[in-house]
């Protein structure tokens, strides 16, 4: 599989990351229950497959999606790039940034994590202490590379003004959300920061598993693509149902003429941006995951390739140059 370089940091990802907030799940969290057997088979393939990057957070089911992938990953450590990341409601203090940090390897089973992101965005007067938290773990080969994840321009600049090297950002990227090609992609490139894109299949949008809003579980729905009256949304905004669904139809469409699965096409149309350094998605199961490689590995045509961009426009002009999925501008939490 194909690895791309985060800048000059010496960390390569491969194309296609996995997934694993659905480790460790049970039936109230929220992703459903997973077997550990399950786990430890995705787990096992994709190191076979090349697609040696797993991604987790400590959020993540209470910390058992780090316990589990650090149970699949026994005895193939060394094989595997681990990314875990660290809660803002968490970097307190220096203390608090160490102690959770350690927590997270613990729960791994490991001595270093290959990469430690801050998950959202800090509040302005704890960037200088967690950033330089951070650099002490990493000087003592508890982490290998810091990233960010969520971060604007604005919160970039501010992170590195603490001297601290950013490997990655990780962002919401794919034909639904393009709003980081506005400034975001340019910056991170400027400054040899790597792109690790999220919910590249919109949860299961793209992948052609719902026609309409109504068919899809309320948790899914709270993004600014729908009503601001669908079950827990916060932005407020008309949302873009019409350009959302339009775009599905036509993805599938697409999809019957081409003979391919429309979620390879997506995965396939994210990967194919240069600027992205790793696309990431979930999988249940070894069949999900093996989908999801014939997905990230495959190559558009130019004309197949300007057509998924053109069928996206409409949805990118409607949402704009604000990342943040779920609230609106003035509130964005990616600055």
């Amino acid at each position: 599989m194909e690895k791309r370089a985060c800048g000059n940091t010496g960390l390569a990802l491969p194309v296609l990351g996995v997934g694993v907030w659905a480790f460790g799940g049970g039936a109230d969290d929220y992703w459903g229950s997973q077997d550990d057997r399950d786990a430890a088979a995705v787990v096992e393939r994709a190191l076979a497959l090349g697609a040696n990057y797993f991604d987790t957070a400590e959020m993540y089911n209470l910390g058992r999606s780090e316990s589990a992938l650090g149970r699949a990953l026994a005895g193939r450590r060394a094989q595997a790039l681990i990314g875990s990341k660290l809660s803002p409601s968490h970097a307190t203090s220096p203390e608090a940034v160490r102690q959770h940090c350690e927590a997270t390897l613990a729960r791994l089973g490991t001595e270093y994590v290959d990469l430690y992101m801050v998950h959202w965005p800090l509040p302005e007067d704890v960037v200088e202490p967690t950033f330089a938290t951070l650099m002490q773990l990493q000087a003592e080969g508890k982490i290998r590379h810091i990233g960010v994840s969520n971060f604007g321009v604005q919160q970039m600049t501010a992170a590195l003004a603490t001297g601290v090297t950013l490997a990655v950002n990780q962002l919401p990227y794919s034909l639904l959300a393009r709003a980081i090609e506005h400034e975001i992609l340019p910056f991170c490139a400027a400054h040899g920061i790597g792109v690790i894109g999220y919910m590249p299949l919109m949860q299961g949008l793209l992948a052609g598993k719902y026609r309409s809003a109504d068919e899809m579980p309320p948790g899914l729905t709270r993004t600014r693509h729908f009503r601001p009256d669908r079950p827990d949304s916060r932005h407020g905004e008309p949302g873009a149902e019409a350009e959302t669904f339009a775009l599905v139809e036509g993805l599938r469409q697409i999809a019957a003429r081409e003979g391919a699965p429309m979620a390879q096409l997506a995965l396939a149309w994210a990967a194919a941006n240069p600027a992205m350094t790793c696309v990431l998605a979930g999988a249940r199961n070894t069949g999900q995951l093996e989908e999801n490689v014939a997905g990230a590995t495959r190559r558009l045509s130019p004309a197949l390739k300007a057509e998924l961009d053109a069928l996206s426009a409409a949805v990118m002009a409607k949402l704009g140059a604000n990342v943040d999925l779920w609230h609106p501008a003035e509130r964005s939490r990616t600055r």
